[in-house]
């Protein structure tokens, strides 16, 4: 079955769109095989990307905003997701002792453990990407960081034209 009928969409605009909702559709597929992946650890795969950033840090603490910014999902709700791995026990949690407003977070060692367990299976989702050689996910890759840079440059764009007119 092609995308057409897969999104039951006759035509598309141009392959631009195509390309767009294509890259939607499978992030959807990849997407699932990472929660259904991550399930099995009792973790989203957001609690496992923010464990991840913790230990890159450890044992400095960070900010949630620090967190929301290394994040892969920019607009998950950083607070929230610290809360749930604070009563996990997967990190701790204390006030910054300079700004009162602000919390340094330190995964714990209880989160060190998790992501050691995780380590070991973590090439299973490799197997998602399968049907491509490795030479072929490096191209894709690459294509997919001319995406990013298209849509950084895109919003530079708009930002400047926003500051003109305003």
């Amino acid at each position: 079955m092609n995308l057409n009928e897969q999104l039951s969409i006759t035509t598309f605009r141009n392959d631009w769109q195509k390309a767009s909702m294509s890259l939607l559709y499978t992030y959807g597929f990849l997407n699932n095989g990472y929660e259904n992946f991550f399930k099995k650890f009792s973790l989203t795969s957001q609690q496992y990307n923010a464990l991840r950033i913790l230990r890159g840090q450890y044992p400095t603490p960070v900010s949630t905003s620090f967190l929301r910014e290394k994040m892969l999902d920019k607009m998950s709700d950083a607070s929230r997701l610290v809360s749930r791995l604070n009563a996990k026990g997967f990190v701790t949690v204390a006030q910054n002792p300079a700004d009162k407003r602000l919390v340094n977070i330190v995964i714990s060692d209880k989160g060190l453990e998790i992501l050691d367990a995780i380590d070991i299976d973590l090439y299973q989702l490799d197997g998602l990407l399968q049907g491509l050689t490795e030479q072929e996910a490096g191209v894709l890759v690459d294509l997919l960081q001319k995406v990013r840079d298209s849509i950084m440059t895109a919003e530079e764009r708009l930002a400047a034209y926003e500051t003109l007119t305003a």
